[in-house]
């Protein structure tokens, strides 16, 4: 009998693992081996052209040290990321409007959520013109309404040009995160806010007692995906300023992509990599924390 369960058990693992190995060769293949290849890389001064030698941790150096872009587009992107729970609470607070009885509710959801599937390339050519200094549609309304006289060069002023930016990636990003507000606010237990309304709870404390407590793993959805945006928001910033103007809108990732690409130092960019990916697994773990420690957990 133990024989018989032993081979039925190795037939089934045998099964399983024939099912895993396609996926788990891919994800060996094009995820964990760039990386790995990518971290030893950081290490040693390469190029295209010339066979790799070991330098140790000098490119980390020169980073810390002698890089002030690199600083700069460190900077912007925490930036980037510390205004992401403007656009997440802006995303509650529609969520919660259309998840009431509002009449035409559907309706508005659909509007909120179009900008979303578009191509972000066109997302950043839409509000490059919107903030275009001689036809753009902001400067006409401002002019017109009497506010300036002269138009603003929103997109070439060191003051204006990251603001702008991350308006255009809360105006594209908001559908994304009122969907999963949303979904979360339905997912609610109706009951407990009619059990609160018997009891005289007043709608202030019914959000903060019931509703914030119970959307945890929907707002650490949109945080960890705040996070991700920050990080991989390549093409809309080449588009709208292409890092410019000097460096006041580069990012991490537009960094890494002119020191690869332009400047042809793969071996600084891979270092440069490493970089922002250890900051992007610390930024989840604390945002994950900051959620009660298990916010992405399932319930069982």
């Amino acid at each position: 009998m133990t024989s018989w369960y032993q081979r039925k058990r190795t037939r089934e693992l045998a099964l399983v693992a024939c099912f895993l190995a396609p996926a788990l060769t891919i994800f060996f293949l094009y995820r964990l081996l760039p990386l790995g290849w990518n971290g030893l890389l950081s290490f040693q001064s390469w190029s295209p052209l010339k066979a790799a030698t070991w330098i140790g941790v000098d490119h980390y150096e020169e980073m810390l040290l002698d890089d002030d872009v690199f600083w700069d587009a460190l900077a912007n992107t925490l930036i980037f990321i510390g205004c992401a729970p403007i656009a997440i609470a802006l995303a509650l607070a529609i969520a919660l409007l259309v998840n009431s009885d509002l009449k035409g509710a559907a309706i508005y959801r659909t509007i909120v959520f179009l900008s979303y599937p578009l191509m972000t390339v066109a997302v950043g050519i839409i509000w490059r013109w919107l903030y275009d200094e001689r036809g753009g549609f902001f400067n006409y309304v401002l002019r017109s309404s009497g506010v300036i006289d002269q138009p603003v060069k929103f997109l070439q002023s060191f003051d204006w040009a990251l603001p702008c930016v991350i308006a255009a990636d809360f105006w594209q990003v908001l559908g994304f995160y009122m969907i999963i507000l949303l979904t979360g606010l339905q997912s609610i237990p109706q009951h407990l806010y009619e059990a609160a309304r018997v009891d005289g709870v007043p709608a202030g404390a019914r959000f903060w007692r019931i509703t914030l407590p119970l959307l945890r793993p929907s707002i650490f959805l949109c945080i960890v995906v705040g996070i991700l945006n920050s990080f991989t928001s390549f093409d809309l910033v080449y588009v709208m300023t292409n890092g410019g103007p000097g460096h006041a809108t580069e990012l991490l990732i537009t960094y890494i992509y002119k020191v690869g690409f332009g400047q042809s130092r793969f071996d600084y960019a891979a270092a440069l990599t490493v970089v922002q990916f250890l900051l992007l697994v610390v930024l989840t773990m604390l945002a994950n924390s900051l959620s009660g420690g298990n916010a992405g957990s399932l319930e069982r």
